[in-house]
């Protein structure tokens, strides 16, 4: 036992090294740009032409400079949320060389580009802890556990007489836009899904209370057949390789590896099996390679087209501020994009909605940073958290922020309640799980 921890503490460091990280993170920047070319195969709204890839290549590896400050910062909240914004910009950097759409592509990827760097900055630099002016005590940290525990399954129960259905995860969308739940609901079940029940794994997880975070995982289950959502559908295990992945490997690592061995893996088995979205390799490449990485970089590319010729938002899409300022869409974007283009129902990032959709290509950058100082504050509610609590307990977050504006995360999905419980959560809890 102590050889094997070891050895693990010895990869741990080995992996933790400038040189490492820079060399991962360049890999991943080469693997992405390669999964959209084999993405390009399947989905008539990504283009790919040999006449231009040069271009793309100087695009996407001058632009992968970037990724070298996630081998120089340390690890945060935002660090992790960051490298996902940075995979998904570079994708739509990549896309935009090709695209089909009649926008400003030059104007749109440096937007897109600049926009990037100016919400890192904020989310990888602002790191100052806040003054714990209210902490709980390690027993009522527990009492807080168990009443999270208590609202899930009342939140489970309750969404339950709206729909709960064991359906395929292939055919979800027959049956999805029938489902309709009370606004009061919808927030409770964003939050407990996305925020509360996560925290509450880590915890347990962490803690040494592994019968307790099984019923945490089993909770997440039940949300599947209430929502139909591949979200909740793989909310348990994707919680679970981060425990397993941040055991073995530190904190920015894992951040990295958690999207690169995934698309890898997707790749690797699609050029191997050939150019089929059929089987348990095809499914995987769709849900992996296209759907979660391929598609939220798409959707800046469908996004800036449609605002190029149609009036911007001005956040107006915000349902708050609709009620009190005139707005050119009564529907939601999502649904706008999908009577539009024909594609899905489309949600995009803050990239797209609150930058784009909001206030254009110019002001786009404006509107990242001031993104990322909102997201820099999670950083500082989590300072003195241990890195792997932080790592897993905020692990549904950076896909949130992949696919919903950055107002719909904070709210609908509890980014700001996870907010909250890091800054109220007793700072030595975990000292037996703190790194020295």
């Amino acid at each position: 036992m102590i050889a094997l921890s070891g050895i693990i503490s010895n990869l741990r460091a080995r992996l933790d090294t400038r040189a490492a990280l820079t060399t991962l993170v360049l890999l991943h920047s080469a693997v992405t740009c390669l999964s959209l070319i084999r993405v390009a195969t399947f989905q008539s709204y990504i283009h790919f032409s040999g006449e231009r890839v040069w271009l793309a290549v100087v695009v996407a590896a001058a632009f992968s400079v970037v990724s070298l400050l996630f081998a120089a910062a340390r690890f945060s909240f935002g660090y992790f949320v960051g490298f996902y914004f940075y995979t998904m910009i570079l994708g739509f950097l990549w896309i935009d060389v090709f695209s089909e759409y009649s926008y400003p592509q030059m104007l749109a990827g440096f937007s897109a580009g600049l926009s990037l760097v100016l919400v890192l900055l904020p989310m990888l630099f602002v790191r100052a802890p806040f003054r714990q002016l209210v902490a709980l005590s390690n027993a009522r940290f527990e009492h807080l556990l168990t009443l999270i525990l208590a609202i899930s399954i009342g939140t489970i129960a309750i969404a339950s007489t709206y729909n709960f259905r064991l359906v395929a995860i292939a055919n979800i969308y027959d049956y999805r836009g029938e489902i309709a739940f009370p606004g009061p609901v919808r927030y409770l079940i964003g939050w407990v899904s996305s925020t509360l029940l996560p925290f509450a794994f880590a915890c347990y997880w962490l803690l040494g209370h592994r019968w307790r975070a099984v019923l945490v995982v089993i909770l997440l289950l039940f949300f599947y057949p209430i929502t139909l959502t591949k979200f909740t559908f793989f909310t348990p295990a994707w919680l679970f390789a981060l425990a397993v992945l941040s055991r073995f490997a530190p904190a920015r690592t894992s951040v990295i590896l958690s999207i690169f061995i995934p698309m890898l893996i997707g790749l690797i088995g699609n050029v191997a099996t050939g150019a089929s979205l059929n089987g348990i390799v095809g499914r995987y490449f769709d849900l992996v390679n296209i759907r979660m990485i391929a598609t939220t970089s798409s959707a800046l590319d469908i996004y800036n087209d449609f605002f190029a010729s149609h009036p911007l938002t001005h956040f107006c899409q915000i349902s708050l501020l609709k009620t009190v300022m005139p707005c050119a869409y009564q529907d939601q974007l999502s649904v706008v994009m999908q009577e539009t283009y024909g594609f899905g129902m489309i949600n995009a990032s803050l990239f797209a909605t609150e930058g784009v959709a909001s206030v254009g290509l110019y002001f786009a950058p404006l509107t990242a940073l001031a993104a990322g100082f909102i997201l820099a504050l999670g950083n500082r509610a989590s300072a003195e958290l241990p890195r792997r609590f932080v790592l897993i307990s905020s692990g549904t977050l950076p896909h949130v922020l992949l696919n919903t504006p950055l107002s719909v995360a904070m709210v609908t999905h509890g980014a700001a309640l996870l907010f909250l419980l890091w800054y109220v959560t007793p700072r030595g809890i975990f000292d037996a799980d703190r790194k020295p």
